[in-house]
């Protein structure tokens, strides 16, 4: 596989991450995240392991409403079986019921480090960077 077709596979690994966040697709994150992966969401999330990852994630999401993770300018650095990746991230957050009518926005980066086994690629390392909120985080609760 040329070096064009193994960053389309990483860019389908980042985007995979925002179809499993919107669509509450839980299952999707044993495809985005090595088991012993750890993940910085900024502030006092500092995770260790997928389970941790996705409890945090299934924390915030799963009080919301409808959410939508826009990703773009993918910039993705490939070293043999390790690869190194920054994309934006553009989240948008609406609340439910006690929230209904409440929305959060974030602008931030993903920073990610990523290996391939066997047929895939799976994040090692994520660190998000926050660069402008808007709205209520008091949506972002359990459900």
């Amino acid at each position: 596989m040329n070096e064009f077709e193994e960053k389309d596979r990483i860019k389908d690994v980042l985007i995979r991450y925002a179809e499993a966040c919107d669509r509450r697709r839980w299952e999707l994150f044993t495809h985005v995240f090595r088991d012993d992966a750890v993940a910085s969401y900024g502030g006092e999330f500092h995770l260790h392991g997928r389970s941790q990852i996705v409890a945090m994630i299934r924390s915030m999401l799963g009080g919301c409403g409808p959410t939508q993770h826009l990703l773009g300018n993918f910039q993705i650095t490939i070293h043999g079986r390790q690869a190194d990746s920054r994309c934006y991230v553009r989240a948008a957050h609406a609340g439910c019921g006690a929230h209904a009518g409440k929305s959060y926005e974030v602008w931030a980066e993903y920073e990610d480090h990523l290996v391939r086994e066997a047929d895939t690629w799976l994040i090692t390392r994520r660190r998000m960077h926050v660069y402008h909120e808007s709205g209520t985080r008091e949506l972002l609760e359990p459900g």
